[in-house]
């Protein structure tokens, strides 16, 4: 069993990330398209996350840190833009 543990779970988040990718460019208007590109940079993470199990190596955890922090610092950014215009007060 947990040998099929790991391709089962990159199967999904691999699914989750196309579906992700498709409400991204389908998106009807930019906040759909924000929520999806969120969404995709956690997928992102659990894929990296997955991989950095099946291989046992930690570096791609670390990876998964830096590629979180600047998800969120880019959702903020846009959000922060859609709202009002403008980035930086």
């Amino acid at each position: 069993m947990p040998t099929t543990v790991i391709p089962l779970a990159f199967a999904l988040v691999s699914l989750a990330f196309l579906l992700s990718f498709w409400r991204l460019i389908k998106g009807p208007d930019a906040p759909d398209r924000i929520l999806a590109l969120d969404t995709l940079y956690i997928n992102t993470l659990a894929l990296l996350v997955l991989l950095g199990i099946h291989l046992g190596s930690a570096i791609y955890f670390e990876a998964a840190l830096l590629i979180a922090m600047m998800g969120f610092v880019g959702t903020i950014a846009l959000c922060k833009y859609l709202l009002r215009g403008d980035i930086i007060e």
